[in-house]
């Protein structure tokens, strides 16, 4: 089943009102991912501000969801003495049939299978499992009339929840983010045509152009079926369609006597209009379109089969086509999330700003509407090449956002923060000690550029590094010609940008503008905001007073260098001891995965805790820096080397050696140097 964009806030509001204090905590599974992980944290608080338990659950990959549907879920169930309950699955499921794999299936018969359990699956991977979003509902809700199966429940349409639906019947719940009710209906009735089909068994029998001819030929003349291709499941209906087609021959034998100048030869239906007109007067010139017309024979038990195969195989066609898109991904999860909130009428700044950082971390990992891969560059800058038309939206609905939430002050209409948005000047710092606000900045494509320096900046910027050819010589004297243009000496550009000159950071936006495109760099930076286009491109910036200013591009890099290095590398094994997983003197044993699985859940559990405390996040700050060089030396020794092969659809690295290569076991790391 699936729960439509209209209805987003429906399961929330039933939630509420059937919760109490007996009632079992709501179990969230999270993938390790920064937009799950800021996903979870809305969530997490919507379920405090309406006193809902709830407990969270890291899962880092499909065994690990396997295992906590063992630990977790199934203990649940009815009839294994639990209460039943709600599941939510964030950013994992999506992709396989999440009731196998939770274990809400292995039930005996007559029993419900879902236990009391119902889980709501929210996830922005594509395709999705098409079982999970037009079944998922329990076999009890089921009722089986001549052979198909139809649905006695009027709530549910089609697997789409209607207004009138009430939870407590458990199954598996999609939320749709648009896609399923817009893009879908293909599939949705092919999906449902092969669940109401009756069990054919395919015995591999070839349905070609020919066969189709052959039967449409067989429907209008009435002659004999082509005995081609004839497996020995088809043997039972010879007889009788063999006694079908030889009735016609006797009459002919029959008739043909009674008619002057009749060929042996002729169809069955002129030899009928001869017998009824024997009687009368002959009438040579009499149409034939008089006679009435033949009654239409039975169709055998084979050509039923093979029909039902063929219409069969059709709709098989379209599922596989559906599942040979590839991967992509929709609208983030925390954007979903976000609208949640906003129907229930509970958003806020804090809110808000977890929505931001989930839809900016999908661009530092190349995942867009299209699949994996870097965003193109658009004369708009920033981050409008991300997600097309759609992503544009959804960042567009944000910045809407910021600005309702965050109004100017009348005091201070002509302000730091009013002169900032008109003239593009870059924040570095909050306007008061008290400024938790968000605003809108034309941020450059750089990295870290708050917290680096200049130069650094633009040498770790994935972006510049596929452009200028950052790995070689030549790449480097480029980018020293380009800050030679704007006027930014060495000297000054490796400073901390902090302590740069103010002067140069002033119109280093409109330097950037004016000397950007000579080298190829269209999109580095947004253009000012216009009439037309508004401020498409421009990212987001969120003040803590005068301890830190940062934009949403810059958490996104540090809460993923937490995920995937660890704000430490000092870790706790099962015997209570720790050790540095990245030490290459230790020697660490770890067939089953338990270590790594542990480790995993330990980085979430500090990311979680950096998006909502500030000081967490300055502390990763050199977490992300050292990674991000790791990245840069790689990829620059990957280059130099060779040792990137060039195959038919893709090109291959591996990476065997290197003081770095322990960084790189984490497969988000792995897909960061790919995209560099």
């Amino acid at each position: 089943m699936y729960l439509p964009r209209s209805l987003i806030s429906h399961l929330y509001q039933q939630l509420m009102h059937t919760n109490h204090s007996q009632s079992s905590p709501v179990l969230i599974l999270v993938s390790l991912e920064p937009d799950a992980l800021c996903a979870c944290r809305i969530l997490a608080a919507l379920f405090r501000r309406d006193y809902i338990p709830h407990k969270i659950q890291p899962v880092s990959g499909y065994n690990d969801l396997a295992t906590a549907g063992e630990q977790l879920v199934q203990p649940m169930k009815l009839q294994l003495g639990g209460s039943g309950g709600v599941v939510i699955c964030l950013g994992v499921g999506g992709m396989v049939d999440v009731s196998t794999v939770l274990g809400l299936d292995n039930v005996s018969d007559g029993e419900d299978p879902s236990g009391g359990i119902q889980v709501w699956l929210i996830d922005a991977r594509r395709p999705w499992n098409l079982g999970n979003v037009f079944a998922g509902r329990p076999e009890d809700a089921l009722q089986t009339i001549d052979g198909n199966a139809r649905s006695i429940a009027p709530d549910v349409v089609d697997g789409r929840i209607q207004s009138s639906y009430k939870p407590g019947q458990g199954g598996v719940i999609v939320y749709d983010d648009g896609d399923i009710d817009e893009e879908m209906a293909t599939e949705r009735d092919a999906f449902l045509a092969l669940l109401k089909m009756p069990e054919v068994e395919d015995d591999g029998v070839v349905l070609d152009d020919s066969d189709s001819a052959s039967e449409t030929a067989q429907s209008v003349d009435g002659e004999r079926p082509s005995k081609k291709r004839k497996s020995w499941s088809d043997r039972e209906g010879e007889e009788d369609e063999d006694e079908e087609n030889r009735r016609p021959r006797q009459r002919r034998r029959s008739n043909s006597s009674n008619s002057d100048g009749s060929s042996p030869t002729r169809s069955p239906r002129h030899q009928r209009r001869d017998s009824h007109s024997s009687n009368d007067s002959p009438a040579p010139s009499q149409s034939p379109r008089s006679s009435p017309p033949p009654s239409a024979q039975p169709a055998s038990p084979r050509k039923l089969r093979r029909r039902l195969l063929r219409l069969r195989r059709k709709h098989e066609a379209v599922l596989h086509k559906y599942y040979s898109l590839g991967s992509t991904y929709s609208e983030p999860i925390s954007s979903l999330l976000y609208s949640l909130a906003e129907d229930l009428g509970r958003e806020d700044n804090n809110i808000l700003w977890q929505a931001i950082v989930g839809v900016s971390s999908l661009e530092l990992y190349g995942r867009s509407m299209t699949g994996v891969g870097i965003s193109t560059s658009l004369d708009a800058g920033g981050s409008a090449g991300w997600g097309g038309q759609r992503g544009e939206r959804i960042r567009q609905v944000l910045r809407d956002e910021v600005r309702r939430l965050n109004p100017p002050d009348p005091k201070e209409a002509n302000g730091e923060r009013t002169r900032g948005e008109t003239y593009g000047v870059i924040p570095c710092h909050g306007l008061s000690p008290t400024d938790t606000s968000i605003q809108l900045s034309p941020e450059p494509r750089f990295l870290l550029m708050r917290h680096w320096s200049l130069y650094e900046s633009m040498l770790h910027s994935p972006y510049l590094a596929a452009r200028l050819h950052i790995w070689s010589d030549i790449g480097r004297k480029r980018l020293h010609k380009l800050l030679a243009k704007m006027g930014v000496s060495l000297s000054q550009c490796k400073q901390s940008y902090t302590h740069m000159d103010m002067e140069l950071k002033r119109g280093l936006r409109q330097s950037l503008l004016k000397y950007a495109p000579m080298y190829g760099l269209d999109g580095l930076v947004p253009p000012p905001a216009s009439a037309g286009r508004g401020k498409e491109g421009w990212g987001f910036v969120r003040s803590w007073g005068w301890k830190a200013c940062l934009s949403a591009i810059d958490v996104g890099v540090i809460v993923g260098a937490i995920l995937e290095v660890g704000k430490s590398g000092i870790h706790t094994d099962a015997t209570g001891k720790t050790y540095d997983r990245h030490d290459p003197k230790r020697e660490i044993v770890d067939e089953d995965g338990n270590l790594e699985n542990q480790a995993w859940v330990e980085r979430f559990w500090e990311a979680y805790d950096a998006l909502g405390n500030i000081e967490a996040l300055k502390a990763a700050l050199p977490t992300a820096l050292h990674l991000h060089r790791a990245i840069l030396r790689t990829g620059t020794s990957l280059i130099e080397k060779r040792q990137i092969r060039h195959l038919r659809a893709f090109r291959m690295a591996v990476v065997k050696e290197g003081p770095d290569v322990q960084l790189f076991t984490h497969p988000a790391a792995l897909t960061k140097l790919a995209l560099w």
